[in-house]
C-alpha cells in the first residue's frame, strides 16, 4: 500500500476508494458490474474509464507534461460538439456482458486478479464466434478498435516527437527574359539578379518544438509560411541531404524505415478510387495494412469500428464519387481519406490541411475525429489554415510560422499572455487565432517584418522552459525505456494493429516493413482493380468496340485476297496496318496509371504494399482483357481476309496479335510512369509508334535502310510481330503467288494483250534456257520474304522477342516507380 490516508468507502462500483498523497487508487472492485461501468456515457456521448490499478508514476523528461489527475476524462472539452455517428454504440452486447461477468468470477492460477486489459481481451476473443448482423446497434468492437475509439489507456512512458533546428532551403533560378537581357550590364556591375543565377530561398529557418502523445499539434500561418514544408520535414518527405536539424522520437533519431512503419501521412487532396464505396475503400486498406494472421472477421470488425469512429455509418454503402458520379460529401471524403491511413492505428499521424475546403461543421467533425485518434495514444501533427473557435478548443499545441520562422510556439491558452507581453493584447471578444494571423500579416508588410516577433518568441520559449523545469517536482523513478521497448508496449496495447495479440514483446517490437507477403498484396490489388473496373464497364466496352470496328473494316476492305502480285501487296498492307493497330489501341492505358499515380504514391510512401506487387498485379489482371481483344480481332479478320495456314495458322496469328497487345500495353504503361500529363503521354505514344511503323520494314525493307538508322529497325516493336505474321503467311515453299504472265502485272506491260504476253514469256524462257508458260510458278512465298529482307529471324523467335519486349517494359515500369515515386523534396 502506498503511503497516504486510506478510507474505505462504499461507491457505485462496490469497491474501496483510497485517497493517496498523489492520486486515487481503486482497489478490490466488484468485476461483475464492470461492463455497466464501462457502458456509462456522459452528456456528450463519450465515456471514460475511471479505473487505475496502480499508483500513477511521474515522468522524468525535460518536455514531459506536468502530472495531471489520472482520472481526467480524455475526451472532455469546453466545446459541446455535434455527436458523430456511432457515439451511441454500446460498449458490450448482452452476450459479451455475460462473458465478462463469468470470466470476472474466475482467478488466475497464481491467485491474482485479472487486469482490465485481460478482461477486455477475453471479450475480444469471445466476439470472434459471434455471427450477429452488421448494424450500428450490434457492432462488436475488437480490442484494437476499442482502444482507438474510446479508451485512452495511460502509458508508462509516452511518445514525444521532438524536432530541433530544422532548416530547409531551395534554389530559385531566375528565368532569362527580354527585360533581364536589357538590364544585364547593370546586373553584372552590382552582382545581383544575374539572369540564370540561382538564389537561395529559405523555407524553414531554425524550427524547433515537440509533439506529444495524446495531443494535437497544429501548424498555422499564412499561405507560403512553411506549414506544409514543416509537415513534410517531420514526415520524412524531404531528403536527408537537404534538411538540416534533428528529428527524434523519445530522444532517439528516427530512421526512415521505422517512421514509415509507425506513422501515416494524409495528403491535402482526397486521393480515392471514385467507384468504390466507403466500406470497400476502408476494407481494402485494412487488407493492405493489417497482417494476414488477422482473421477476415476481425478485419471487418476493425473496419466497422472505424466507420463508427469516423461518423460514416450512414455513408458506408455510398460510392466515393467524382465529377461524373455523385457520391459522398466533401467532409465524408476527407474522413475516408483519414480512415484509410489510420486503419492500422499508427503511433504518429501527419495531416496536411485536413480541413481545407470544408464547411465549419464538417471541419469540426474532422478535427474531433483527430482528437479521438490522439487520445487513443497517437501523436497528431497537422497544418491548418484558419481554425474556428470550436476547432481551437480541440487543439493542444500551436506553432505559428511566418516565412519559415517560428513566431509562436505553445498552448492555445498561452496566446493572450504571449501577445500581451509582446505589446499587442488580444481584445476580449476577438478570435485569438484570427487576431494572431492578422497581426503576423501586418508585421510581414512592415520593413522589419516579423523579426521582432521571432526574437521575442525565442526569449518567451526560454523563459517558459525554465519555469517548467523549476516547478516540476516529480521524477521518473525507473529506467527510461528504449524506443524499441516503447513501440513494443504500444503495440501490445493495440497500436499498429497486428495479429500477435500483444503477448510477445519481442515479436511486436520488430514490426515488419510490410504487413503482408507479396502474393497477398497482389491478390488485394487485383481484386480492387477488378472491382473498380467492373463499376465502369464502358472503359473496356469502348476499347472492345474499337477493336471490333477495326477488325470488321479490315475484313471487308481486304475480303478474300487472291494469290496474285496485287494480293501479295494487299497482304503486306493488311499485316502492317493490323499489327500497328494493336499498338495504337493500347494508348488508352495511359490515363489508367496517371489517374492512379498519386493514390499509388500515397499508398506506397508508407509501405501499404510493395511497388513490385503493384506492377505484377496490373500485368496479370491486364491479360484476360488482352486475350479477349486478341481473340476477337483474330477471329474477325483471319478467315474473311483469306489468310493461309488453316487452324494452326489462325492460332499463330492469334498468338502474334496477343503478343502485340502485350508489348504495346507494357510500352504504354512504362510511358505513363515517365510522363505526368495525359495529353503529353498521348502525343509521345503516337509519335513513337509512328516511328516504330516507319522502321518496321513495311515502307522500306531492311536491306534498304541506311546503316545509321538500322539500330532503330531492331528497336521497332512493330518489326517483330509484323515479320512473324508474314512468315506465317508466306513460309510455305509449295505455294505460288506469281505465275507466268502475272509477272507483268506491276509493269507497263500489264496492258499488253494476253497472247503477246505468252509469246514474250516463251522468248524469255528460250533466252534463259527454261520452259516458261502461263502456269509456271515464278515467285513463291519464300521469294517474297527474301524480297522484304525477312531472313534473319524465324517466326517463333519473332514471337518470343515481342513477348520479351513486354516483360522488359514492365521491368522498366517498376524501376520508374521505384525511383520516380518517392515523393520527396530535394
Amino acid at each position: 500500500m502506498a503511503k497516504g490516508s486510506c478510507k474505505a468507502t462504499r461507491s457505485q462500483t462496490n469497491g474501496r476508494r483510497c485517497k493517496l498523497d498523489n492520486g486515487w487508487t481503486l482497489e478490490s472492485p466488484n468485476l461483475t458490474i464492470l461492463p455497466y461501468i464501462l457502458s456509462f456515457t456522459l452528456s456528450i456521448k463519450h465515456f471514460y474509464v475511471a479505473l487505475s490499478l496502480t499508483k500513477p508514476q511521474s515522468i522524468n523528461h525535460p518536455h514531459a507534461p506536468l502530472v495531471s489527475p489520472p482520472l481526467s476524462p480524455p475526451l472532455m472539452s469546453s466545446a459541446k460538439p455535434k455527436p458523430l455517428a456511432g457515439d451511441n454504440l454500446p460498449l458490450f452486447t448482452p452476450n459479451q456482458r455475460l462473458e465478462l461477468q463469468g470470466f470476472s468470477c474466475k482467478a488466475k492460477p497464481n491467485g491474482s486478479s485479472y487486469t482490465l486489459a485481460e478482461l477486455l481481451r477475453r471479450v475480444e476473443e469471445a466476439q470472434i464466434g459471434d455471427q450477429m448482423p452488421s448494424t450500428p446497434s450490434s457492432h462488436v468492437l475488437q480490442m484494437t478498435s476499442l482502444a482507438s475509439s474510446s479508451i485512452s489507456a495511460p502509458t508508462a512512458y509516452p511518445f514525444m516527437l521532438s524536432f530541433k533546428n530544422l532548416t530547409y532551403s531551395v534554389n530559385v533560378c531566375h528565368q532569362l527574359g527580354f527585360s533581364s537581357l536589357l538590364r544585364r550590364e547593370k546586373s553584372r556591375s552590382d552582382g545581383a539578379g544575374l539572369p540564370g543565377r540561382a538564389d537561395t530561398k529559405v523555407l524553414l529557418n531554425d524550427i524547433s518544438g515537440d509533439a506529444r502523445e495524446g495531443e494535437i499539434m497544429a501548424v498555422l500561418g499564412a499561405s507560403g509560411s512553411g506549414k506544409s514544408t514543416l509537415i513534410d520535414a517531420l514526415a520524412d518527405r524531404i531528403s536527408k541531404e537537404s534538411l538540416g536539424g534533428t528529428i527524434t522520437l523519445n530522444g532517439e533519431v528516427l530512421e526512415s524505415r521505422l517512421l514509415k512503419v509507425i506513422s501515416a501521412y494524409v495528403m491535402q487532396d482526397d486521393l480515392l478510387f471514385p467507384m468504390l464505396t466507403v466500406e470497400e475503400t476502408l476494407m481494402f486498406s485494412a487488407e493492405f495494412r493489417l497482417p494476414r494472421s488477422l482473421s477476415k472477421s476481425r478485419k471487418k470488425a476493425r473496419v466497422q469500428a472505424l466507420i463508427d469512429q469516423l461518423g460514416l455509418r450512414s455513408a458506408a454503402g455510398t460510392v466515393i464519387g467524382d465529377e461524373g458520379h455523385r457520391g459522398v460529401s466533401g467532409g465524408e471524403r476527407r474522413r475516408v481519406s483519414i480512415g484509410i491511413d489510420i486503419i492500422h492505428d499508427p503511433i504518429i499521424l501527419f495531416l496536411d490541411e485536413p480541413t481545407s475546403g470544408l464547411d465549419s461543421t464538417s471541419a469540426f467533425m474532422v478535427v474531433k475525429v483527430l482528437q479521438r485518434i490522439a487520445h487513443s495514444g497517437s501523436i497528431v501533427v497537422m497544418s491548418i489554415h484558419q481554425p474556428s473557435y470550436r476547432i481551437m478548443s480541440l487543439i493542444d499545441r500551436l506553432i505559428f510560422l511566418s516565412h519559415g520562422n517560428t513566431v509562436f510556439s505553445g498552448s492555445p491558452a498561452s496566446l493572450p499572455k504571449f501577445f500581451a507581453e509582446f505589446g499587442h493584447p488580444i481584445p476580449e471578444n476577438e478570435n485569438r487565432t484570427e487576431f494572431a494571423l492578422d497581426l503576423i500579416r501586418e508585421l510581414e508588410e512592415t520593413p522589419g517584418g516579423t523579426k521582432s516577433m521571432v526574437e521575442f518568441n525565442k526569449s518567451w520559449e526560454a523563459k517558459q522552459q525554465s519555469s517548467i523545469l523549476q516547478n516540476r517536482d516529480v521524477v521518473w523513478t525507473g529506467p527510461k525505456p528504449s524506443l524499441k521497448d516503447a513501440i513494443s508496449a504500444s503495440v501490445s496495447r493495440g497500436k499498429l494493429v497486428s495479429g500477435g495479440g500483444g503477448g510477445d514483446s519481442s515479436q511486436v517490437a520488430s514490426v515488419p516493413t510490410f504487413a503482408n507477403p507479396l502474393w497477398m498484396e497482389m491478390l488485394v490489388i487485383s481484386k480492387r482493380s477488378l472491382t473498380n473496373s467492373r463499376r465502369m464497364p464502358e472503359l473496356f466496352g469502348i476499347r472492345f468496340g474499337a477493336v471490333m470496328v477495326t477488325g470488321i473494316i479490315l475484313a471487308t476492305m481486304f475480303h478474300h485476297l487472291d494469290n496474285s502480285p496485287k494480293g501479295v501487296q494487299e497482304r503486306l498492307g493488311f499485316f502492317a496496318f493490323a499489327m500497328s493497330t494493336t499498338f495504337y489501341t493500347c494508348a488508352e492505358a495511359i490515363p489508367v496509371f496517371l489517374q492512379e499515380r498519386y493514390i499509388f504514391m500515397r499508398e506506397t510512401a508508407y509501405n501499404a504494399y510493395r511497388r513490385s506487387s503493384y506492377v505484377l498485379a496490373h500485368a496479370i489482371i491486364s491479360l484476360p482483357s488482352l486475350v479477349i481483344l486478341s481473340l476477337a480481332f483474330a477471329a474477325t479478320t483471319f478467315w474473311p481476309v483469306g489468310l493461309a495456314g488453316g487452324f494452326p495458322g489462325f492460332m499463330f496469328f492469334f498468338y502474334a496479335v496477343l503478343a502485340s497487345f502485350w508489348a504495346g500495353s507494357s510500352f504504354v504503361t512504362f510511358l505513363s510512369g515517365v510522363v505526368s500529363h495525359v495529353m503529353l503521354g498521348f502525343t509521345i505514344v503516337v509519335a513513337i509508334l509512328a516511328y516504330f511503323l516507319l522502321f518496321s520494314g513495311f515502307f522500306i525493307s531492311r536491306d534498304r535502310i541506311p546503316l545509321y538508322w538500322i539500330w532503330f529497325h531492331y528497336l521497332s516493336l512493330v518489326k517483330y510481330p509484323y515479320e512473324s505474321v508474314l512468315q506465317n503467311e508466306f513460309d510455305d515453299p509449295a505455294k505460288c503467288f506469281v505465275r507466268g504472265v502475272q509477272m507483268f502485272d506491276n509493269t507497263p506491260l500489264a496492258a499488253v494483250p494476253e497472247m503477246l504476253k505468252l509469246r514474250l514469256l516463251k522468248n524469255m524462257g528460250n533466252t534463259l534456257g527454261m520452259n516458261l508458260t502461263g502456269s509456271t510458278c515464278v515467285t513463291t512465298g519464300v521469294d517474297i520474304l527474301q524480297s522484304q529482307g525477312i531472313t534473319d529471324i524465324n517466326k517463333w523467335n519473332c514471337l518470343w522477342i515481342t513477348i520479351a519486349w513486354g516483360f522488359l517494359f514492365r521491368i522498366l515500369f517498376y524501376f520508374t516507380l521505384l525511383h520516380g515515386s518517392k515523393n520527396k523534396r530535394r
